[in-house]
């Protein structure tokens, strides 16, 4: 087992061309050492180091910035190596970006694999969920009658995604709609997808942990069930890299997709494609390649021109996450979460419809108010305390998600809680 501060060393030699990195002398400051000798959940009040990590990131001073699970601010050393491998491209771009950066994919491969548990031949580099799933769902070799198992709080894409298949080609949606949030019962959830599917069903498609809410699923117990009864497992991991601390193989899936822009912090615009090896032979790539057949990851990486300046600076997101640690960064991200939601599931009209306990949930949390549309609480937000959410008005759900990180501060979150409080005694500007 190679250590925190080994693999971080190691990774200042194999980062890349232009990989800039600060983290020798983080990894010499007198936070980090005094951080390494606390447990996961004894570093994550640590608001000393909290604001030490901060400091990596350039944050508006305009804004109360909640939204992470849209999209993450990234870290400096991420940014400033993508300028700077965007820069180097700029200046002879067909021999800059083919002939240099490009040997960098390999590298970065391989340290996506052993970041995520995988081999480098079940790995692909792309550049968003949405691409990596779609590859998969229109890659599939499904026929008129064959049923596909998903749920109506699929993120809306990847819905969109089945919607197109079933409209082409004939098969058949098996929606899975039962869900009243939060959800405290695993068996539940198990039974769920298990009564859904039949001897038609060939696909079972999951969502680790939901946009909507942040609930998380068990997806191994459903991907074993799925398994037993012959059928396929995709899983949507856009929430879930990063902000949670697992292993892809871990999931029991044949195939996963994230955004690497989003809790990993790498690049807008960069993702990452897992296939299961004894999959990818009869997965149709979603893009041309010269052998469709071909049993390599790497033909759903005909992408056409793409920014291997952004691709390469993965590997600084990579770095700075592991400078945090998975189980560290899992632990703060809960701490938050935590902390002001405890504070606001008591203010009246308040609704969670997030779980507290930790199987359920991690920092995705999102809460209504009595009264108040999504709309109207999103807005009031932001026109009286500059706090940045996201709405959410879908089916069951009216509230404002909230979703921080790792650079958040308590100021900020009772800041969040005040503001509440505020709006819980007002009546709301549209009534």
């Amino acid at each position: 087992m190679v250590s925190r501060r080994e693999f971080l060393n190691k990774s200042l030699l194999t980062a890349g061309l232009f990989s800039i990195s600060p983290f020798k002398s983080l990894l010499a400051n007198e936070n980090y050492k005094r951080i390494e000798k606390l447990t996961p959940a004894e570093a994550a009040s640590d608001e000393d180091f909290w604001g030490w990590i901060r400091q990596s990131f350039n944050i508006s001073d305009l804004v109360v910035y909640l939204n992470n699970a849209g999209l993450n601010p990234q870290p400096k050393s991420v940014a400033e190596a993508h300028i700077s491998n965007y820069n180097f491209s700029n200046s002879a771009p067909t021999y800059n970006m083919s002939h240099e950066l490009e040997i960098g994919r390999e590298p970065l491969r391989t340290k996506l694999a052993e970041f995520s548990g995988c081999s480098t031949e079940e790995i692909a580099i792309n550049r968003n969920s949405t691409e990596g799933l779609n590859s998969v769902i229109f890659g599939l070799n499904l026929k008129a009658g064959d049923e596909v198992v998903l749920s109506k709080y699929d993120y809306p894409n990847m819905m969109n995604a089945w919607k197109q298949r079933e409209l082409r080609d004939g098969i058949k949606l098996v929606w899975i709609d039962e869900f009243d949030f939060p959800v405290e019962d695993e068996q539940k959830m198990v039974d769920a997808y298990t009564k859904a599917i039949t001897v038609k069903t060939k696909i079972v498609h999951i969502t680790h942990l939901i946009n909507w809410t942040g609930q998380i699923f068990p997806v191994n117990k459903i991907a074993n069930i799925a398994h037993q009864k012959g059928c396929e497992v995709i899983v949507d991991g856009a929430q879930s890299f990063a902000q949670i601390d697992f292993k892809i193989p871990d999931l029991g899936c044949d195939y996963f997709a994230t955004s690497l822009h989003k809790w990993l912090g790498a690049p807008f615009g960069t993702g990452l494609l897992y296939i299961k090896k004894n999959k990818i032979k009869n997965l149709w790539p979603l893009l041309s390649a010269p052998d469709p057949t071909i049993d390599d990851i790497k033909k759903f990486e005909n992408l056409g021109e793409r920014s291997f300046a952004a691709e390469l600076a993965i590997s600084n997101a990579v770095d700075f996450h592991k400078l945090i640690g998975s189980a560290r960064k899992e632990a703060r991200l809960r701490y938050l979460k935590d902390y002001w939601c405890n504070k606001a599931k008591d203010i009246p009209g308040v609704t969670l419809y997030t779980s507290l306990n930790p199987q359920y949930s991690c920092t995705l949390a999102t809460f209504g108010l009595e009264g108040w549309s999504a709309a109207i609480l999103y807005d009031q937000l932001y026109k009286s305390s500059r706090i940045i959410g996201s709405p959410v008005n879908y089916l069951k759900l009216n509230g404002v998600r909230i979703s921080p990180n790792v650079f958040t501060s308590i100021y900020e979150l009772d800041l969040l809680v005040n503001t509440i409080k505020v709006f819980s005694t007002s009546t709301p500007p549209d009534k």
